[in-house]
């Protein structure tokens, strides 16, 4: 039996879990920052603080329904795969991940944030596949919004090269933004998508674009106008979420004329939303 662990301590998710080759099965913990109502995210001192509280209690946890021993370790210990991406609150999983290499003699393997969202993405759509073939991914997060080329190498890496971003606001921070606009919780991503479901108002968007690059800033102050204007929360919170579906949707079709029938992957926090998800795979 192989068991392999996994940590990532990132914004704003402490997350750990054990994947088993054998039975192909995945147990997981996972548990948000505390951030307070009103708040828009959290200082990195703060997020490495949280990360330091939860991990030991999530790692217990799964622990306690593992059974056989860990075979390697793998551990996010930065946002991206480009030279000088950093942020202290991976420091907190890498760390762990390094003392529990040591402590159990396995290996220890190392990988972006990025490089996760990517891999998590290929295989709950069950295309492992193209871990080692060439395709575009969107990284689609409170952090990063972004179509990556990916290409898999032999020994499951992944060499990136960007080539679509947003030009401001992350998609994440314009959900973010819209829902504490409505009044909601951080983050917002979740009970915004819950107000729109309820939307029955016609909902027409036309996304900025420049070349295969998306602008969102725009989208926050739609949003604040139609507020003022008196609209309906669930218009708002529907209009939100599909400005950014269209906006995804003309970038990965602009980046298709230029690359061809090229494989797309859609990963990232953003990507759960059932609204963007569902218009993205009948697409």
């Amino acid at each position: 039996m192989a068991l392999y662990l996994g940590i990532d301590t990132s914004n704003y998710t402490t997350s750990v879990a054990v994947y088993d080759s054998e039975k192909n099965e995945v147990i997981q913990r996972k548990q948000l920052l505390p951030v307070k109502q009103g708040e828009l995210g959290l200082r990195q001192s703060d997020a490495v603080f949280h990360h330091t509280q939860q991990l030991p209690r999530l790692f217990s946890s799964l622990i306690s329904e593992v059974d056989g021993e860990i075979t390697a370790i793998g551990v996010s210990t930065r946002p991206r795969s480009i030279d000088g991406s950093y942020m202290p609150c991976f420091t907190v999983g890498s760390s762990v991940a390094e003392i529990l290499s040591g402590a159990l003699s396995v290996p220890l393997y190392k990988f972006s944030h990025q490089d996760g969202h990517i891999a998590a993405a290929l295989f709950s759509a069950d295309i492992l596949s193209l871990l080692t073939e060439k395709f575009i991914a969107f990284h689609v997060s409170g952090g990063t919004t972004e179509a990556v080329l990916v290409k898999g190498n032999s020994d499951y890496s992944f060499s990136i090269e960007t080539v679509a971003k947003t030009l401001d606001l992350n998609a994440g921070q314009a959900i973010d933004r819209t829902g504490l606009l409505l009044g909601l919780s951080f983050p917002c991503g979740k009970e915004l998508e819950k107000i729109a479901l309820l939307n029955e108002e016609k909902i027409k968007v036309k996304p900025t674009l420049k070349d295969c690059d998306c602008c969102l800033s725009g989208l926050e102050n739609i949003c604040q106008k139609m507020l003022s204007n008196g609209e309906s929360k669930e218009k708002i919170a529907a209009f939100c979420i599909a400005y950014i579906d269209e906006s995804l949707a003309q970038m990965a079709y602009r980046l298709k004329e230029k690359y061809g029938e090229i494989p797309l992957a859609f990963a990232g926090g953003v990507m759960s939303d059932s609204i963007i998800r569902n218009n993205m795979t009948k697409r």
